[in-house]
């Protein structure tokens, strides 16, 4: 008898996953493995049940979206916490993330949280205007969390963001039932220690799934997660109308004259700090070919 289900946990090379018939423990054949390529949380998968209640994986659907680090597949949205708080998220570090997460193909969501401490106008102030969703929330008072609840329903998100923000925090206030583990701000360096493990993804009461990735203080991305130059320009939204537009053809919108996105910049059209962003990534990828990243 086969199922049907998505794999929430791997661990030691066992895979379980949810399917109408309850969460059923698997593993993944050497063909299989060798034919498919490995299983990660996320993956769509086809199961035989075994008659112990166990199961093996048969088959993977065609990942929709891929992260290498984390190792996730098939996200609709990454939700990017950060805090104006101690520690505070530096924008580069977003504007990271937002920029793999267009090349991927996911949508993002901009969670401010410890709102209760400082409400972060300058962020909301910079997202908003990029074009996100921005969620303004408080894991300690609750302030905003039915609100991001709702933006939840239904969808398979992740959490990501630096170390220290309140991801697991946030969780515990969103859904108790799950009881992560919450770590504590070391007073003396203003960084968060890391508590997140491993990513799993948790089955939402109200439908769909959220993942918690481990924390991080830069965001360290493979070189298949990398966004080439050529690319990047698309993965900055508030670009688009602008684009095609600049005096000279290939510009890199990075300190060419007559560049449409830097007078954009500056007429206060895009926010400086993304367009800072922009060139700090331009400058660390211009030099990577695409034929390079697959050696």
């Amino acid at each position: 008898m086969s199922e049907n289900g998505i794999i929430l946990k791997g661990i030691g090379g066992f895979y379980y996953v949810d399917t109408a018939a309850g969460l059923v423990e698997c593993k993944a054949r050497g063909k299989f493995r060798i034919q498919g390529g490995k299983p990660v949380i996320g993956d769509r998968v086809t199961i035989q049940l075994n008659d112990d209640g166990t199961g093996y994986i048969l088959s993977m659907e065609p990942r929709k979206t891929e992260l290498l680090r984390p190792a996730v597949a098939n996200i609709d949205q990454l939700l990017i916490v950060c805090t104006a708080a101690p520690p505070k998220t530096e924008p580069f570090l977003i504007d990271k993330i937002t920029s793999i997460a267009s090349r991927k193909n996911m949508d993002t969501v901009i969670v401010i949280n410890k709102v209760d401490l400082d409400r972060g106008d300058h962020l909301a102030a910079i997202y908003t205007k990029a074009g996100f969703p921005v969620y303004r929330v408080s894991a300690e008072t609750g302030e905003g969390i039915e609100e991001l609840r709702g933006c939840l329903r239904g969808r398979i998100s992740a959490f990501a963001g630096n170390s220290g923000v309140g991801k697991s925090s946030l969780l515990n206030r969103l859904y108790p039932q799950f009881h992560a583990q919450v770590g504590t701000i070391s007073e003396k360096i203003e960084r968060g220690r890391h508590t997140t493990r491993h990513v799993e993804l948790m089955k939402l009461p109200e439908g769909g799934y959220l993942a918690d990735t481990p924390g991080f203080s830069a965001f360290q991305a493979e070189k298949m997660d990398l966004v080439l130059a050529a690319d990047l320009q698309d993965t900055f939204r508030e670009f688009e109308p602008y684009l095609g537009r600049c005096r000279f053809t290939g510009c890199a919108h990075v300190k060419e004259k007559g560049c449409a996105v830097r007078a954009a910049v500056e007429a206060g059209e895009i926010p400086k700090e993304r367009h800072e962003s922009y060139c700090r990534l331009y400058e660390s990828v211009k030099d990577i070919k695409e034929w390079s990243l697959n050696k």
